[in-house]
């Protein structure tokens, strides 16, 4: 059930305050400099961007993204949930995105993972989560499966570019997975 993380994580006696006091004292140095922008909320380049929440992946940087030029959606895996496409669904009716990239990564820590995680949850805390997991043994199926569930869904307008990708965690390289395999594609 556990994954083994890249590298150790910290030890409490190693850091004795919280992470995140560290978080407000680095954002009171951050408002310092602060200048609004004058942004508005519509993403300048009418892009949402559905990727996993591995602390590995920065996706501005792998993207040549700026601030304000998409929306970033993440959770574990990446996957396409309801909760995505609530986000998706504002993101494209309420805020002008018309496009869609989905990334998911090598060495994801969804891959592998199954429901005995639920289980297993449930057994310790009493109470079985009503989520699923949603993992998966197949890195480009799932892909395709969160393409899939973005283009067949009623509730966005703009189901026609969307495109899939896997991140490789060692090279930085997206490498896209084409939907040949849905439903209605050729």
């Amino acid at each position: 059930m556990t994954v083994t993380p890249d590298r150790p994580a910290p030890t409490a006696a190693a850091t004795p305050e919280s992470i995140i006091d560290r978080f407000v004292e680095a954002n009171r140095a951050y408002a310092v400099d602060f200048r609004d922008g004058g942004m508005d909320a519509r993403p300048v380049q009418k892009v949402a961007v559905v990727a996993c929440m591995d602390a590995r992946l920065d996706l501005f940087a792998a993207l040549g993204l700026e601030l304000g030029d998409a929306h970033i959606i993440r959770n574990a895996g990446g996957v396409v949930t309801d909760d995505t496409i609530r986000s998706l669904t504002i993101s494209q009716r309420a805020l002008g995105t018309r496009s869609v990239a989905l990334i998911h990564h090598t060495g994801c820590g969804l891959l592998g993972l199954t429901e005995d995680f639920r289980r297993e949850l449930e057994l310790e805390v009493g109470q079985r989560p009503q989520w699923a997991v949603e993992s998966f043994v197949d890195l480009d199926g799932d892909v395709r499966q969160s393409m899939q569930r973005v283009r067949t869904s009623p509730f966005l307008l703009h189901t026609d570019d969307v495109r899939g990708f896997v991140f490789d965690v060692h090279t930085g390289l997206l490498r896209e997975v084409h939907g040949q395999d849905l439903p209605g594609n050729a």
